[in-house]
């Protein structure tokens, strides 16, 4: 595969495509980056740190995970606002990477910001469903780190990657709740997250030099080779899913992170390439936003 640089940062992670810009989050630096087919970059959110996931509201807005819950900003209108900042009247610490729950509203997971901010050991985190009308579901808790989530094209399937553990699935049922969780892979790095037309996982690792295809039952299909460093986040897009996108950084610069050394060189890539396989655009969320 050939890959194209288009982007460039400390420490580049989240990503969202939609028909003409690519969005992608610099979690050092600060903020989301929207890139134009002519090359110009336009900058929201800056003074907001640690966004690990982006996604295409229904109406154009995006939403954005980071400290203190789920924000979001209309390119457009240029209006901001907070989707989400407490369950039950308790404050939220922070909000890793979000997916559609192909029900109007996500599903996402938690991260507790403070301690990774001071190097220190995270406490256990959770995954929440936030429906359409606003309310929060509790749907797995007692989780090491939270990291890419993606749904079966039939919606019966979450996969989720729990960092420095590997990547598991559970069963979906009919409202909504999760049950039956088991691993299907194991991978200390797992990372970014995103699923092809075929029901395949692509997923990312961020001391790994390589970017994995993984059937729904474990086994590795494919192993795709990158243009350096690690991977951090994957997306398809394009017409009809047949470009991938990937955010890369130094192969030490993950677990630096973790030790509280943040990265001060802009040597983290953002790349394009065409896909081997068509990928699976999901169904945006359907908030209102106020």
């Amino acid at each position: 595969m050939s890959f194209t640089p288009i982007a460039r940062g400390r420490y580049l992670e989240a990503l969202a495509i939609d028909e003409h810009l690519v969005w992608f989050s610099d979690v050092i630096l600060g903020g989301v980056q929207g890139l134009k087919p002519d090359g110009s970059i336009s900058h929201w959110l800056p003074e907001r740190r640690w966004i690990g996931g982006v996604l295409l509201n229904e109406d154009g807005a995006l939403l954005c995970s980071g400290p203190g819950g789920i924000a979001w900003f209309h390119p457009t209108s240029g209006r901001t606002g907070t989707l989400l900042s407490s369950i039950d009247g308790v404050p939220l610490a922070g909000v890793n990477e979000m997916c559609p729950d192909g029900r109007g509203g996500i599903i996402f997971g938690t991260l507790d910001l403070p301690a990774i901010v001071k190097g220190e050991k995270p406490g256990p985190v959770a995954l929440y469903r936030l429906d359409v009308g606003g309310k929060v579901t509790l749907l797995s808790d007692g989780l090491v780190f939270c990291n890419g989530l993606g749904i079966s094209a039939d919606g019966t399937a979450l996969y989720h990657n729990e960092s420095f553990v590997g990547t598991f699935v559970y069963d979906i049922a009919l409202d909504g709740s999760l049950d039956n969780r088991r691993m299907i892979l194991e991978k200390q790095d797992c990372d970014g997250m995103a699923v092809d037309i075929w029901g395949n996982l692509w997923i990312t690792g961020f001391s790994s030099e390589e970017l994995l295809c993984v059937r729904p039952d474990g086994a590795i299909d494919r192993r795709l080779a990158l243009p350096g460093g690690a991977c951090t986040n994957v997306r398809f897009g394009g017409t009809d899913g047949r470009e991938i996108f990937v955010t890369t950084v130094p192969l030490t610069a993950g677990l630096e992170i973790a030790k509280g050394n943040l990265p001060s060189a802009l040597d983290s890539m953002l790349y394009r390439g065409p896909s081997p396989v068509p990928g699976r655009i999901n169904a945006r969320p359907q908030f209102r936003l106020e």
